[in-house]
């Protein structure tokens, strides 16, 4: 029976070969479910985010996405968990621009670096910044309170939600552009900030439109102005920071998008960056976006790598100038 041996023959060395092929080519992908990694804690908004999307990309993956939450250390936790990830497509991580923009500037040490370890499928969502005071304030308005920051130095407090947030730094970065000071204080977090506006303890904050959307359109708190570019939709009656200053490139967001281990095969990021596109399109998805307030944001790789070195360009500097460090 030489035919049949020659055929098993063929056959064993046609399996070892399938065995030594890179798994991609062995079978196609998804093979099982697709790890996300969220360096927040379950229940907050980036958590919803991502249990939203993932939900959708499950249905044309054909696999589960499941959310990993890893929060902690400024996003660093998940980061460095995502970045020491195998780079096959099975592990995704929500990056904002705190843990591709200013993260690298306020650690001296980082365990990840953000352009070796990652490299970005999409964008995700855009939070709008929206300045706001106690409600029983006596500045009336943002021209009230620009005017005061600069003729009365430091005499306005203003809580953020920590040390190199987006808030913080949008604020820090108004302060420069008019030449006011204010009083900068950190909490742990956009809620315990909020509560102190709404308590009376501070005088303002800069929150956004997820954590502080219900305040705001309650007038438990009144905001005064937005940081986008454009007037924001929810809140059509406010000035952006733009106009106020008359400074037209005075904007500032906290942003997100979808990445993955920086060796992650091309055709395996065209697929999850197909999926995600097709979420966010989704009318369901959108409608829930908009109800927790945040702006879809369906930008290509090519497009999230823009943003990062556009906000690297601005924010870097500013961190360094003021000397901001987190360790």
């Amino acid at each position: 029976m030489p035919n049949a041996n020659l055929s098993r023959r063929a056959l064993a060395l046609s399996a070892l070969g399938a065995a030594l092929l890179p798994r991609a080519a062995r079978a196609a992908w998804p093979e099982g479910p697709v790890k996300w990694i969220v360096a927040y804690a379950a229940g907050g908004g980036s958590d919803t985010l991502a249990r939203l999307l993932a939900a959708r990309m499950a249905e044309g993956l054909g696999k589960p996405v499941v959310i990993d939450n890893k929060p902690g250390a400024a996003t660093n936790i998940g980061a460095e968990a995502a970045a020491r990830a195998p780079a096959d497509g099975y592990t995704t991580l929500t990056a904002d621009n705190g843990t591709l923009v200013f993260n690298p500037a306020l650690f001296r040490r980082l365990p990840y670096d953000p352009d070796r370890d990652f490299r970005p499928v999409g964008g995700i969502a855009r939070f709008q910044l929206v300045l706001a005071v106690k409600k029983d304030s006596a500045l009336r308005d943002i021209g009230a309170l620009l005017a005061q920051g600069k003729a009365r130095p430091e005499s306005i407090d203003y809580a953020s939600p920590g040390i190199g947030s987006p808030h913080h730094l949008a604020m820090e970065r108004l302060a420069r552009s008019i030449g006011a000071r204010f009083s900068h204080i950190p909490y742990r977090g956009a809620a315990p900030a909020l509560n102190d506006l709404l308590a009376g303890v501070v005088e303002a904050t800069v929150t956004d439109t997820v954590a502080g959307g219900e305040a705001l359109r309650s007038g438990m708190a009144r905001p005064v102005a937005v940081f986008s570019a454009r007037p924001h939709p929810g809140f059509p009656e406010l000035p952006t920071i733009a106009e106020a200053t008359g400074l037209p490139d005075l904007e500032a967001y906290a942003w997100q998008s979808l990445m993955v281990p920086r060796a992650t095969p091309d055709a395996v990021v065209a697929r999850l960056a197909a999926e995600l596109g097709t979420a966010l399109t989704d009318a369901g998805i959108r409608r829930k976006f908009a109800e927790i307030g945040v702006e879809p944001l369906p930008a290509s790789a090519e497009q999230v790598q823009a943003m990062i070195t556009a906000d690297r360009a601005i924010w870097v500097p500013l961190i360094r100038d003021l000397g901001i460090t987190l360790d």
